[in-house]
């Protein structure tokens, strides 16, 4: 065994919150990094919290008992909390004013060089979110937690060892590893994800970045044996079933915008319009997304339509993500013409036989010279092509329109242009496609309003 001078351990952090901000706990484990023995626990219920907050706790303690155990040792920290993990590592600002003391302190428990931060899928960071919530049901009861009451190194083995299998399937279908996880904690574990007052299935729902299990096990110690096998399948299998890895995907989770006063009233609203704000409604609506993003934590840059409600809904979510926002274009919607503000029956009685085109062909351009559904849909696939290219394995929050989001849908599905009528996209819904580096691409979500409710 190497001397505590030259020792490297790996720290897991945890944290939530039920209610966000409600009952709190953190929970944190020391492995080694070899043999994957447990070398400290700690967890704490800390009362009323928001869940960063919580995050950062756990934090401090797993740091504090690697200290403890090895002061001169190298850390290498992996959490679920893209927040945490990218404020850390420098790359994101701190400007919530509850996070910048718990950083700091954080950031004092070793010297920076000393400690690495990697960003893990929640399903391989089950130990310390069992602990976490092991704490948190301690002080429901009115008590602390205490090591020798917890299970979590036991219930968490199984899911290690199913997340570590090889990916299968047909290419673009990188989830099955986080599935088969999912699936061992279901047998194994009965308590509430972190962040989630009850089910563990509602924590990680696999539609925002499930493919960053195959990174993160791909950067396990297990990986070169994983890499050997999963190429011996590859050459007895039949070809289109199994391939090249292609990597973690560009996932873009599409995100509508707000309502505005003309939402309620069904009016056509493009890009050739009044550009209206946000509702009293649609601030509510961007306060609440923003929310249940932080707790997914898995956005890592925002960008815009140029127009104002998406700008608006998008700066409430960057405020609470610490993030800048980037405007493009090519995101906008689309150009209604002679149509915008009005209803469709309004358009019916004045435009009769130009809505009955536009409804026939999606070359059919709105009364005045607005846009056709083909115009936008070649603009927006040049805009996702050029987007995908630049942000190849990263999950990135695109907050625009109906018709954008709807068209990036029909695109990945290959569905005719006369699908865009057969969805339905709330204001403030959640969407998300993943864009694979060989052209496919997989619809993980449409129209989530979870989070409004």
């Amino acid at each position: 065994m190497p001397s505590p001078s030259s020792r490297e351990v790996i720290v897991e952090a945890d944290g939530g919150s039920r209610g966000n901000p409600g009952p709190a706990g953190y929970g944190a484990v020391v492995l080694d990094p070899v043999t994957g023995e447990t070398l400290a626990e700690a967890a704490e219920y800390i009362g009323v919290a928001t869940n960063n907050v919580a995050e950062y706790k756990g934090l401090v303690a797993g740091l504090t008992a690697a200290r403890e155990l090895f002061p001169d040792a190298t850390v290498h920290v992996r959490m679920d909390s893209k927040l945490v993990v990218e404020q850390m590592s420098g790359r994101w600002k701190i400007k919530h004013p509850d996070m910048k003391p718990l950083a700091a302190e954080a950031g004092r428990v070793f010297p920076a060089g000393r400690v690495r931060y990697e960003w893990i899928p929640r399903e391989l960071n089950k130990h310390a979110d069992r602990l976490a919530n092991e704490a948190m049901d301690a002080g429901k009861r009115g008590r602390q937690w205490e090591p020798s009451g917890s299970t979590a190194a036991l219930d968490t083995a199984a899911a290690r060892s199913a997340a570590s299998l090889p990916p299968s399937g047909p290419p673009g279908d990188a989830a099955a590893g986080a599935a088969r996880a999912r699936a061992a904690l279901v047998g194994t574990s009965g308590t509430s994800s972190v962040g989630t007052p009850e089910t563990s299935e509602q924590l990680d729902d696999g539609l925002f970045a499930p493919d960053e299990a195959v990174a993160a096990q791909a950067r396990a110690s297990l990986a070169s044996a994983a890499r050997t096998e999963a190429t011996t399948q590859a050459e007895k299998a039949p070809q289109g079933w199994t391939g090249p890895d292609m990597g973690a995907p560009a996932t873009f989770v599409l995100l509508r915008h707000g309502e505005t006063a003309l939402t309620p009233e069904k009016r056509f609203s493009g890009s050739g319009g009044t550009d209206p704000e946000l509702s009293a409604a649609g601030l509510r609506q961007a306060e609440a997304v923003a929310e249940a993003l932080a707790a997914r934590g898995t956005i890592q840059e925002i960008v815009s339509s140029p127009l104002t409600r998406c700008r608006q809904t998008a700066a409430a979510v960057a405020a609470r993500l610490g993030l800048d926002v980037h405007i493009e274009r090519g995101l906008r919607e689309t150009d209604f013409g002679a149509w915008e503000g009005m209803t469709f029956g309004e358009v019916r009685e004045r435009y009769g036989d130009d809505l009955d085109a536009w409804l026939a062909s999606p070359k059919a351009a709105p009364t005045g010279g607005g846009e056709s559904f083909a115009a936008v849909a070649r603009r927006v696939a040049a805009t996702r092509d050029r987007m995908t290219a630049a942000h190849a394995g990263r999950t990135v929050l695109l907050v625009t329109h109906v018709t954008p989001i709807k068209t990036l849908v029909r695109l990945a599905l290959g569905a005719p242009p006369e699908s865009l009528f057969r969805m339905e996209l709330s204001a403030a819904s959640i969407s998300a496609v993943a864009y694979y580096a060989d052209g496919n691409a997989s619809v993980r979500l449409l129209n989530d309003t979870s989070h409004l409710r």
